[in-house]
């Protein structure tokens, strides 16, 4: 079981870091796509970039330390849900152009789950 909780908390670490770096620098279209479609301030988009990094080190710690790993993936999978609300605020899963990016928070919100619950079988 410890092989799955690293190969998840790995992946999700990955996925954390790519998406966390730009909003934390408010750098890149993501950043920008924030702020002008879904009208977040840039004081925000940049606090769930720093959630989203704090969430990669924690998971990376996670994998010596299972509960900090575990909390970090609940915390992951929160934010997730939260882009969710806010997709679903901007109707982006009812346009076609726009519910494939959408639909990305939804499947990491199951695989920070998953992640939490390979992670706590482990310990």
């Amino acid at each position: 079981m410890y092989i799955t909780a690293a190969v998840l908390s790995v992946l999700l670490t990955l996925v954390a870091l790519a998406a966390g770096a730009p909003k934390a620098m408010l750098k890149g279209d993501v950043s920008a796509g924030l702020q002008s479609h879904m009208g977040l301030s840039a004081g925000l988009v940049r606090f769930i970039g720093l959630a989203e990094v704090g969430a990669a080190v924690g998971l990376v710690v996670g994998l010596f330390w299972q509960p900090l790993g575990i909390a970090a993936a609940v915390g992951f999978g929160i934010t997730m849900i939260g882009a969710v609300g806010f997709h679903a605020k901007a109707g982006d899963y009812a346009d076609p152009a726009t519910r494939g990016n959408a639909m990305a928070p939804i499947v990491l919100a199951l695989v920070s789950a998953a992640t939490a619950v390979t992670l706590g079988l482990a310990m």
